[in-house]
C-alpha cells in the first residue's frame, strides 16, 4: 500500500484526494485546519481527513511523518515553506502551489534528502511545461512558444464577468506579480495585465489575453529565444483590474482609515472574494500550447489545444479537474516507477521524457480531459 497525505482541502486539493482514493494501491489522507469542510467531505466520500493548521511547519512535518508521498494543496503564499518541510522530512512531493519565490532555492535540499519534488504539477504552469518540454526534446532548435490559459465562469456575471476557479488570493497575486517572458533572447520583466490582445477560441469565442508570470522555470529550462505566457479571461476585464490597481486597491502598504491601521488589499479581498466566489457554478478551461522550432532542416509546429469544462456528473469544476487530474497523473508517475529524478523537478522535465508524457496524457484522457495534438511542417 503507497500513503498518500494531501495537504489542503481546497478547490482542488478535495478532487485530488478523490481521485486518488479510486486507486487499489494508494491510501489518502486529507488535512485541512477547516474541520466543517473535513466533516462534509467525509460524509460524502469516506475519504479519510486530519484537521490541522498547515501554516505551522512542526504541525505539516507531523501530518506527514507515515506518507510516502505528499501532494501539496496550500495556498500560494504558504507554498514555499510547505514544499520546504516536506523536503525536509525526506518525502516525495507533488505540489500545486503557486508560489513567487524560485523553486530552484530548494535545488541543493533536495538532492540532500535524495526526494522526487516535482512542484509546479497544475495545468499551467503544469501541463503547460511538460508539453513545452516535450516539444523542446524533440526539436532540434526551438524558436517560439506561445502559451495562452484561462480559467472562467461558463455564465458572465457584471461587473467582473470572472469567479476564483482557484484560491482568490492567487488570482490577485497573478495581476499583481510582475511577468516575466523570453523576447530577441533576453529576459524582460514587464506588469502583470500588459500588452492585451483579443484571440478567437472555437466554441468560446472571443477572449483577451495579458502578461502573466506563468513561464515560471521554463525561463531557466528552455533554450528559446522567444517566450511568453498569457492568462485569458472575457474581453473587458483587464481594464477593471488595472482600474483597481492603479488606484491601489491591491497595495500591502499601511493606510490610516478613522485611527485603524489597514492594509488595501485586505479590504479589497475582504469585498472581491465573495463576488468572486464559484460556488456551485459551471466553469470552463481552455489552453492553447504553440512550439515552433526546427526539426532536420525543417521547420516544424507543435500545438496542443484544451477546451474543458465543468463534470456534472462529478459536480468537479473544470480547473480543479484540468489542475488536479495533472498532478494525480504525476503521483501516478511516482507510485508506479515510471519517473525516478531525484532532486527538484519543474513539471518540463517530466516533458523530457516521452514515454512520461504519453502515460500523463492518457491517464487524462481517462478522465475526460483531452488535449488536441497537432503537429505540422509549416
Amino acid at each position: 500500500m503507497y500513503y498518500i497525505t494531501v495537504l489542503g482541502a481546497g478547490l482542488v486539493g478535495f478532487p485530488i484526494a478523490f481521485d486518488l482514493q479510486k486507486d487499489k494501491d494508494i491510501s489518502v489522507t486529507l488535512c485541512d485546519i477547516r474541520q466543517d469542510r473535513l466533516k462534509e467531505i467525509e460524509k460524502k466520500t469516506g475519504l479519510k481527513t486530519r484537521q490541522a493548521d498547515l501554516s505551522d511547519e512542526s504541525a505539516v512535518k507531523d501530518l506527514i511523518k507515515d506518507a510516502d508521498l505528499v501532494v501539496s494543496a496550500v495556498p500560494g503564499h504558504l507554498g514555499f515553506k510547505t514544499l520546504a518541510a516536506i523536503i525536509e522530512a525526506g518525502k516525495n512531493v507533488v505540489d500545486i502551489a503557486f508560489f513567487p519565490e524560485d523553486l530552484f532555492e530548494l535545488e541543493a535540499l533536495a538532492d540532500e534528502k535524495g526526494v522526487i519534488a516535482i512542484s509546479d504539477m497544475g495545468v499551467a504552469p503544469g501541463m503547460s511545461n511538460v508539453l513545452t518540454g516535450y516539444a523542446f526534446h524533440q526539436l532540434d532548435q526551438t524558436e517560439k512558444v506561445r502559451i495562452y490559459v484561462g480559467g472562467l465562469p461558463k455564465i458572465r456575471h457584471w461587473p467582473f464577468e470572472y469567479r476564483a476557479v482557484f484560491s482568490p488570493i492567487d488570482v490577485i497575486e497573478e495581476y499583481t506579480r510582475p511577468a516575466r517572458f523570453i523576447r530577441d533572447g533576453k529576459l524582460v520583466e514587464m506588469p502583470a495585465l500588459s500588452e492585451p490582445e483579443l484571440l478567437d477560441f472555437e466554441g468560446f469565442g472571443t477572449l483577451e489575453a495579458f502578461n502573466s508570470d506563468g513561464l515560471r522555470s521554463l525561463i531557466r529550462t528552455i533554450k528559446c529565444p522567444d517566450m511568453i505566457e498569457k492568462t485569458l479571461r472575457y474581453p473587458g476585464h483587464i481594464d477593471k483590474i488595472k482600474l483597481l490597481k492603479e488606484c491601489g486597491f491591491f497595495s500591502t502598504n499601511m493606510i490610516n482609515v478613522k485611527g485603524q491601521q489597514v492594509r488595501p488589499i485586505d479590504v479589497t479581498t475582504q469585498l472581491l472574494f465573495p463576488m468572486w466566489d464559484l460556488k456551485d457554478e459551471e466553469d470552463l478551461t481552455v489552453m492553447k500550447i504553440m512550439v515552433e522550432g526546427m526539426k532536420d532542416g525543417k521547420r516544424k509546429r507543435f500545438t496542443w489545444d484544451l477546451a474543458d469544462r465543468y463534470d456534472r456528473a462529478t459536480g468537479i469544476h473544470s480547473m480543479a479537474r484540468t489542475t488536479g487530474y495533472a498532478a494525480t497523473a504525476a503521483v501516478r508517475l511516482v507510485t508506479q516507477g515510471l519517473y525516478t529524478r531525484k532532486g527538484i523537478s519543474p513539471p518540463e522535465y517530466i516533458g523530457f521524457q516521452p514515454e512520461c508524457v504519453a502515460f500523463m496524457l492518457k491517464d487524462l484522457a481517462e478522465r475526460g480531459v483531452i488535449y488536441h495534438e497537432k503537429i505540422e511542417t509549416v
